[in-house]
């Protein structure tokens, strides 16, 4: 058989990760099977990290070659992982056609933190963040955002309900999640799934820029936690910061927070601030954060220092004038955590994730046109 001959049977396979719970059943259904064999097989891919049907030992052998025939377990491919001096684990997975995307696993002491890409790149440009430089390709399929936690599960050796190594999952990797709305709210459910990672609602977090519609929708549509990357509270300087802030002003977003607390009020909302020398880390800056943070109440901030990246115009605040800014907020009684720099001698802190990105926009070329400008005029 030649080499194309394999890939197109391949390509005709249907990947089971692609699946929820429901999706998964109805497939199996397809299949002339009762339901309850889905969950079966699902335990196997989720609790057991299980990708070879043959080792599926309740699974009857026919259903087992029926299942070899039309369907197989896909993860990403590991392209690389590197490990930082701090423990945080940093993944390049491979995608289609020469792209990739970056995920991240950071280990504390009372918790273990996997950060997850949405998409090849990101549509969105925020001016801050290395992601944005390289530009957009697509959105990530279920498969390739639910692959990611499956491909740090095995080699962490997370045992769901045994040893569960990742306790948190975070959508605040490559992309704006909520732009790949459907794919990213399947994969947040089988986080959730008892038969998947079953992981709790305040356990499993998305993060956004901004997308006012879509936190609606989210809010109506599953039960997770949110946050939202905020960086600036005016207008003025959040536009520059988070262009999409010109779409969704900040009245717009606020108002969308609250209506996500008036149908979860027993949640709380993460607003991130990304601290940067001289633009937004004054104390008039948080002022203006302190009187946004009274219209939500019960609501905190994450302070993050600013992660520099090759070519980046900011800097991160000085470490007084950040204790300066959390102390402010914290005497006017808005609670505020500093978030520590975790991975960031292997470019896996916050902001610095770049994978390889198949560029479709202009975005990636205008930044290396620049760094080779700026190193001339540096020569």
């Amino acid at each position: 058989m030649t080499d194309q001959a394999v890939t197109t049977i391949a390509t005709e396979k249907v990947n089971l990760l692609d699946f929820d719970r429901q999706g998964l059943r109805d497939f199996f259904a397809q299949l002339g099977e009762k339901p309850y064999r889905a969950e079966q097989v699902m335990k196997w891919i989720y609790h057991r990290l299980e990708d070879n049907f043959e080792n599926m030992t309740d699974v009857g052998k026919a259903l087992r070659a029926k299942l070899e025939a039309s369907c197989y377990v896909g993860p990403p491919k590991t392209l690389f992982d590197k490990g930082a001096a701090d423990g945080t684990h940093k993944w390049l997975l491979g995608m289609d056609g020469g792209n990739a995307v970056e995920a991240v696993y950071i280990p504390e002491p009372t918790r273990g933190t996997l950060c997850v890409s949405s998409q090849v790149g990101c549509g969105l440009n925020c001016q801050f963040c290395s992601t944005a430089t390289q530009g957009f390709n697509r959105n990530l399929s279920t498969s390739e955002v639910i692959g990611q936690m499956w491909v740090a599960a095995k080699y962490l050796g997370n045992v769901t309900h045994q040893n569960r190594r990742i306790t948190n999952v975070v959508m605040m990797g490559m992309g704006e999640p909520l732009l790949n709305f459907d794919n990213v709210v399947k994969a947040m459910s089988l986080m959730r799934d008892d038969l998947g990672f079953g992981l709790a609602s305040k356990r499993v977090t998305l993060s956004t820029a901004g997308m006012v519609p879509m936190i609606d929708k989210l809010s109506e549509v599953i039960d997770v936690s949110l946050a939202v990357s905020l960086h600036a509270a005016n207008d003025e300087l959040r536009t520059e910061l988070v262009p999409l802030n010109k779409r969704y002003p900040i009245d717009e977003l606020v108002g969308a927070c609250r209506r996500w607390l008036e149908r979860k009020p027993r949640t709380s909302i993460t607003f991130e601030y990304t601290l940067m020398k001289g633009v937004n880390d004054q104390p008039e800056h948080a002022r203006q954060l302190i009187k946004l943070m009274r219209r939500l109440p019960n609501c905190k901030v994450n302070l993050i220092p600013f992660n520099p990246f090759p070519g980046t115009r900011f800097e991160r605040s000085g470490a007084e004038t950040i204790r300066a800014f959390q102390t402010q907020l914290l005497n006017a009684n808005v609670l505020t955590m500093l978030r520590r720099t975790r991975g960031d001698d292997i470019d896996a802190a916050c902001g610095q994730l770049k994978g390889q990105v198949l560029d479709r926009t202009r975005r990636q070329a205008e930044f290396r046109k620049r760094l080779e400008e700026g190193a001339s005029h540096a020569a």
